[in-house]
């Protein structure tokens, strides 16, 4: 076994799981506290007359966009592209991950693509870059998100259970980013100028890439390559890893619903808080950007939770598989838009203003369920997936909150004219639908996704 995965110096695990925590948190606040600025931006400036006519191209982007979703306001245009960018940033991953496997390997991957995302975020500093600055975002997390997720699987043995175990650690420090991004680029953003904000997150960017690169010798060392070549060489499939590729792949477009509620967060959910919450407290008008750092607040407290109930679990009981955990996870994220749907007919009939405590609800249930699905979901894929294909179905998983970017953006068009209870439910109609089909593929495929447990590997 190498060093790599015997290490138990970081909370019981390898300390390159330290260094990749941390540098995917700070990436990760770079991208929040971008994306959390995104729709209130175009909402209340960049799209509004005298903003709009100076980006470079957006008249062509805006025919394609209408083309496809109708004629758009400022609300409903920085809630579609909020969401739409929400998912597209999990869809260059894909070529980020062929590009590491084939030629370039995964840490220049990795440092083109933090390079390339702070260049992204300082751009948006300017009304007329907002294009390019959005093409370089994309380009940079295509080649940044997967290959470090691949590379903390690939800290982990095959039967190593600690590894669910370390994506949820891993996802901890990505929840603590979260919580502060908002408040540091949201509050800028809102309450300064917003292109200070978006500054921010640049910085933030530069941070996770200085801290990648102090950490580079806790982590499997790539093999030398000539130009051209191949990383390493890439062993062919074995018998059965062709048709789990398959229930893999397959499992990618339901996932993406389960994620729906969750990846609304950034887009109509931000703007319909700021129009339905009451978020005056003792005489302080709260920015409607914190409600994202709430979300990241509780939704740490949850995956904590979760990390250490399932370790108590497991030493009482037989800790259940990743497909059962994900099953676990969706019934529970069901129930979040249900509260805000049930929130929305409160509101009808009182016509008062929502109170915070239906938000309370709406975050605990979305996080719990959250908790129990992503994390479970890149533990799932990075065991089961071939060695041939890490990084490249890593990007697979990841193409399931693309999917459910292109749904988000199409529900964030319908909020002006759906009532909240209407729109609310048909999100927990489509989660809904999503748990019913993981329960069926748990009983037609569980065997074939089930791990293979190695008993050395989990030994304290």
């Amino acid at each position: 076994m190498p060093q790599y995965q015997s290490d138990r110096a970081f909370l019981g695990h390898p300390r390159g799981l330290g260094y990749l925590s941390f540098a995917e948190a700070w990436e990760r606040f770079s991208y929040y506290g971008m994306a959390t600025l995104l729709a209130l931006y175009g909402k209340y400036q960049l799209f509004q007359p005298g903003h709009i006519e100076r980006i470079w191209g957006f008249a062509g982007f805006r025919h394609i966009l209408e083309g496809r979703y109708g004629a758009l306001t400022p609300l409903t245009m920085g809630g579609a592209i909020a969401g739409l960018y929400g998912g597209f940033v999990y869809l260059t991953p894909i070529a980020g991950g062929i590009i590491a496997d084939r030629w370039i390997g995964r840490t220049r991957a990795v440092v083109s693509g933090a390079v390339l995302m702070a260049f992204g975020h300082f751009c948006m500093a300017f009304d007329q870059s907002f294009l390019v600055a959005l093409a370089c975002l994309l380009v940079g997390v295509g080649l940044f998100k997967g290959n470090i997720a691949a590379q903390v699987g690939d800290l982990y043995a095959p039967g190593d259970l600690r590894r669910a175990d370390a994506f949820q650690i891993y996802m901890i420090g990505i929840q603590i980013a979260v919580v502060v991004a908002p408040l540091v680029c949201g509050g800028l953003g809102q309450k300064v100028a917003w292109h200070f904000g978006f500054g921010a997150a640049g910085v933030g960017m530069l941070i996770g890439l200085v801290v990648y690169l102090s950490g580079r010798r806790w982590l499997p060392a790539e093999p030398a390559r000539e130009p051209g070549s191949i990383v390493e060489p890439r062993p062919r499939l074995v018998a059965g890893e062709g048709k789990r590729i398959v229930v893999l792949v397959l499992l990618v477009p339901v996932l993406a619903l389960t994620a729906v509620g969750n990846q609304q967060l950034f887009a109509a959910y931000e703007l319909w808080g700021d129009a339905h919450y009451q978020l005056r407290f003792f005489g302080w008008q709260m920015p409607s950007t914190f409600l994202i750092s709430f979300d990241a607040a509780v939704s740490f407290v949850t995956m904590v939770g979760a990390v250490a109930f399932w370790r108590w679990w497991s030493k009482r009981r037989i800790e259940p598989n990743e497909l059962t955990k994900l099953t676990i996870g969706t019934a529970i994220a069901a129930l979040a838009p249900v509260t805000l749907a049930l929130a929305s007919l409160h509101e009808g009939a009182t016509g008062e203003k929502v109170s915070f405590a239906w938000a309370v609800a709406f975050h605990v249930f979305n996080d719990l369920g959250f908790a129990n699905i992503f994390p479970v979901g890149l533990a799932l894929y990075s065991r089961a997936s071939p060695k041939a294909l890490g990084s490249t179905m890593m990007a697979v998983y990841y193409l399931n909150l693309f999917i459910a970017g292109l749904i988000v953006a199409k529900l964030a068009t319908l909020l002006d004219t759906l009532s909240g209870f209407q729109f609310w439910g048909l999100h927990a109609l489509l989660i809904a639908a999503a748990l019913l089909v993981l329960l069926v593929v748990g009983r037609v495929a569980g065997r074939l996704l089930a791990p293979d447990v190695d008993p050395e590997a989990v030994a304290a």
